[in-house]
């Protein structure tokens, strides 16, 4: 009688431990604005213009399960720099209107890849970048070298400004391409959640 009570016992918490709902996680992954460096180069005659952005803030939430992506990174459009005052004020208040629009974001909905712990891998972020008012299908691929829960990540991006609505801002004999390059860099750590 004892061997049939145990059983029965046993067979009530398995089946109990099998209808509990499975744990998931969600990775909160936070950039650091500070260890975060936004280069853009833009091809011209008789000469490229190089300049810089600054991060506002960025975190990105991902169900690594499903690849599901959430979350925004930000960035102030006023902080575009190319050491000319003329050119930059140019850039701000002609090209990116930022007084209207003073924050270019994306926002991921897609991330795919195989990570890795530790190490260097690449991974396929999908989502829309939103700039000059207007929201743009934008996928990028972002190298990550991964030290347990922190991270260092880079990507570079051809943004066609022009057919994205913006003004190009040749004159006579000064020309610059239609499309502008960016690099970014940033540091970060990832913070796991538990979801139901």
């Amino acid at each position: 009688m004892r061997r049939l009570d145990a059983a029965v016992a046993l067979l009530i918490v398995a089946s109990l431990g099998a209808a509990a709902a499975p744990v998931r996680q969600e990775a909160i992954i936070d950039l650091d604005p500070a260890n975060t460096t936004i280069n853009f180069t833009l091809k011209g005659f008789p000469h490229t213009t190089t300049g810089s952005f600054r991060l506002k803030r960025g975190e990105i939430r991902v169900d690594p399960e499903s690849g599901r992506a959430g979350g925004s990174i930000v960035v102030d459009a006023n902080s575009g720099a190319t050491g000319i005052g003329m050119r930059d004020s140019e850039m701000k208040d002609r090209i990116l209107e930022a007084r209207s629009y003073p924050e270019i974001v994306f926002t991921p909905r897609k991330v795919s890849g195989t990570p890795l712990a530790r190490g260097v891998f690449v991974m396929t972020v999908s989502g829309t970048m939103t700039v000059h008012g207007a929201a743009h299908e934008l996928t990028m691929e972002v190298s990550i070298d991964r030290r347990g829960d922190d991270f260092s990540a880079a990507a570079r991006l051809n943004i066609p400004y022009v057919a994205w609505g913006m003004k190009n801002p040749s004159v006579l004999f000064l020309t610059v391409s239609d499309a502008v390059l960016v690099d970014v860099s940033s540091t970060g750590h990832v913070i796991w959640k538990i979801v139901r």
